[in-house]
C-alpha cells in the first residue's frame, strides 16, 4: 500500500509543479513587457530633458532627476502645468491652450532630431586624397607636442560640427594671442583665445591637409580637407591671407544635407512652393536664385532639384564647389587651375544632351548669356546670382553687358531669398507689446498672441535662437515687363531704388508671418532686414 503511495503523492506533486509551471508561463504578456520597457525609456529621456529645463532650479536637478527616473511621465507633467500657470497666469490665453502648444514644441522638437555628431564619436581629418590628418603632419616636432597640437586642431573642427556651424575662423588678435570663432545661425561665437605659437602650429596642420604650402605666409591660398565622424563624411573649404600680425585662416564648413532638403523644408509657404512647382515642371526657361552671400540660395537650389524627376530628365550642374553628392545627376566641379570655368563648363554641358541645367552661381557677363540662351533652348535652367532684390538682379545683369532682349526671352522668374533665425522652443517667453502696437495690430485683425522673443538658456548657447528658415520674395517676368525691358523702357536708377524698397517690404511681409505663428521674433526681423 506505501508503495503504491509513495509514487502517487509525488505524481501529484509533479503535477502541481507543472501546472504552476504552467500558469507561469501564461501569465507572461509580451506587451506588458514593451510597456515596462517603453517606460524605462521614457523615464531616461526624461530624466536627460531636465538636465537642460528651466523648470527645476539648478539646486534641485539631482532630486528632480532621482524622481524622474521612476516617475518620469506624471513628475514631468506636473511640471509643465506648474509652469503654464506660472508665466501665463496674467495673459489672454487659457492655461489648456498654454499646454496644447507646449506639447505641440515638444513633437515637433522630436520630430525634427538630427542625429548630429555626438560627443563620444571619434573625428578623423583626412586631405583630398584621403591621407589622414597624422599622417600628413606632425614631425618637426616632439611627439608629444604633435599629438596635442593634432588633438587641438580636431577638436575645433568637431566642435564645429556638433554646434552646426557653417564657417570656422581663426585670426591673430595682436602679437601673441589668435581668436578662433564660429559662425552659428549666421553669428559669430567666439569659442577660444589661443597663443600665437600653438595656434599658429594648428594653422599649419589644416594647411598641410588642405593641401597648401606651410612655408607661404603672405600669399592667399586655397585648399579643401575632410573629415569623417562615424560613418558620415564632411567636407571643408580653406582659405588663407596674410594679415596684420600674422596668418587668417577661414574654413568653410559645407552644408551635407543641403541634398536631403524638400521644398517644403526651407520655409515657402504653400502659395510660393506651388508657384516653383509649376516653374520647375516646364521643359525650358530661368530660375534664378537672389540674396547676399549665406543667404541659402544653394540649398534652395538643392531643394528644387529634388523636386525633379532625376531618372527621367538628365540634370547636369556646374558648382563651386560641390556642396552634396546627388548619386542621379552629374555634378561638375569648377577648377581654375585646371581651366575648368562655369562658361567652359556650360559649353560642355550643352552637347551632352541635357534636360535641367544647375549653375552654381553667375559671375561674369559670358556664364550669364551661355545660360539665357540654354533656357530658350529647350533647357530648364536653375542659378544664383550675387544680389539685393529682384530689381537689382535684373540692373546687374544689364551691368554685366548681358542683353535686355535675351533677359526678357530667357528669364522666367526670380527669387530672392533671405535667412532668419528660429527661436528656441526651450526658452523663448511671451514678447511685451506696447499698447500701440496691440491696437494697431487689432485694428488689423491680426493675432498678437503667439509673438514671442528670444531669453536664452542652455541649449541655445545663450542665444534664444536654434536653427534657421528662409523668407522668399518672388517677381514673375510678366509680359509688361518683358515688353519694356525688350523695347529698353526701364529706368534702370528708379527701378533700382523702388525695386529694393518694394522686395524689402515683401520680405518683410513673409516675416512678419512667421513672426505671428511665433517662429521668430521683430528683434530679429530688424536684424536681417534692417
Amino acid at each position: 500500500m506505501l508503495v503504491f503511495l509513495l509514487p502517487n503523492s509525488a505524481f501529484s506533486a509533479a503535477a502541481s509543479n507543472s501546472s504552476a509551471i504552467t500558469a507561469t508561463i501564461l501569465a507572461f504578456n509580451p506587451i506588458k513587457l514593451i510597456l515596462l520597457i517603453g517606460y524605462v525609456y521614457l523615464c531616461l529621456y526624461i530624466v536627460q530633458r531636465l538636465q537642460f529645463s528651466r523648470l527645476v532650479p539648478k539646486n534641485y536637478k539631482t532630486a528632480a532627476n532621482l524622481v524622474a527616473l521612476f516617475f518620469g511621465p506624471f513628475f514631468f507633467a506636473v511640471l509643465v502645468t506648474a509652469d503654464v500657470i506660472f508665466n501665463y497666469s496674467g495673459t489672454n490665453i487659457g492655461t489648456t491652450g498654454r499646454l496644447k502648444e507646449k506639447l505641440h514644441n515638444t513633437f515637433t522638437k522630436l520630430q525634427s532630431m538630427d542625429f548630429s555628431p555626438s560627443v563620444d564619436s571619434e573625428i578623423t581629418l583626412m586631405s583630398s586624397s584621403g591621407k589622414d590628418l597624422k599622417e600628413v603632419f606632425g614631425h618637426g616636432r616632439g611627439k608629444k607636442q604633435d599629438r596635442h597640437i593634432l588633438n587641438l586642431t580636431e577638436e575645433i573642427v568637431f566642435g564645429a560640427l556638433s554646434e552646426k556651424a557653417s564657417d570656422i575662423l581663426i585670426d591673430p588678435k595682436n602679437d601673441s594671442t589668435y581668436s578662433v570663432r564660429m559662425r552659428v545661425d549666421g553669428m559669430l561665437r567666439l569659442i577660444n583665445e589661443l597663443e600665437s605659437d600653438k595656434c599658429q602650429a594648428v594653422i599649419n596642420s589644416i594647411k598641410a591637409v588642405s593641401g597648401m604650402d606651410i612655408a607661404e605666409k603672405r600669399r592667399p591660398q586655397d585648399g579643401a580637407f575632410s573629415a569623417q565622424v562615424a560613418e558620415r563624411i564632411y567636407s571643408f573649404r580653406v582659405a588663407t591671407a596674410g594679415v596684420v600680425n600674422g596668418e587668417k585662416l577661414s574654413i568653410r564648413v559645407l552644408n551635407y544635407n543641403a541634398g536631403t532638403f524638400k521644398l517644403k523644408d526651407i520655409g515657402l509657404v504653400q502659395k510660393q512652393a506651388a508657384i516653383i512647382k509649376e516653374y520647375i515642371a516646364k521643359p525650358s526657361g530661368m530660375i534664378l536664385m537672389c540674396g547676399p552671400t549665406g543667404s541659402g540660395k544653394t540649398t534652395t537650389l538643392y531643394a528644387m532639384l529634388n523636386q525633379i524627376d532625376l531618372f527621367t530628365r538628365n540634370v547636369i550642374t556646374v558648382e563651386d564647389p560641390i556642396e552634396c553628392v546627388m548619386p542621379n545627376a552629374s555634378q561638375i566641379e569648377i577648377n581654375p587651375k585646371a581651366d575648368i570655368t562655369f562658361a567652359k563648363s556650360l559649353r560642355s554641358i550643352l552637347r551632352q544632351d541635357p534636360d535641367v541645367i544647375c549653375v552654381g552661381e553667375i559671375r561674369d557677363d559670358e556664364t550669364a548669356s551661355i545660360a539665357l540662351r540654354a533656357s530658350q533652348t529647350g533647357h530648364l535652367v536653375l542659378a544664383t546670382i550675387h544680389s539685393h532684390s529682384n530689381a537689382s538682379t535684373l540692373v546687374r545683369l544689364i551691368d554685366l553687358g548681358v542683353s535686355p532682349l535675351l533677359i526678357a526671352s530667357g528669364l522666367s522668374i526670380m527669387v530672392s531669398q533671405r535667412l532668419i533665425r528660429i527661436l528656441c522652443n526651450n526658452c523663448k517667453i511671451p514678447a511685451k507689446l506696447s499698447h500701440s502696437q496691440m491696437e494697431s495690430f487689432r485694428q488689423r485683425s491680426l493675432d498678437y498672441t503667439h509673438i514671442y522673443k528670444a531669453a536664452g538658456c542652455e541649449q541655445c548657447a545663450n542665444s534664444g535662437y536654434r536653427g534657421r528658415t528662409a523668407i522668399f520674395d518672388m517677381l514673375i517676368l510678366d509680359n509688361n515687363l518683358k515688353d519694356s525691358l525688350s523695347n529698353n523702357r526701364l529706368p534702370l536708377t528708379e527701378m533700382r531704388n523702388q525695386g529694393d524698397q518694394r522686395g524689402k517690404s515683401n520680405l518683410r511681409k513673409e516675416a512678419l508671418r512667421k513672426v505671428f505663428s511665433g517662429i521668430t521674433s521683430m528683434e530679429e526681423i530688424d536684424r536681417v532686414l534692417g
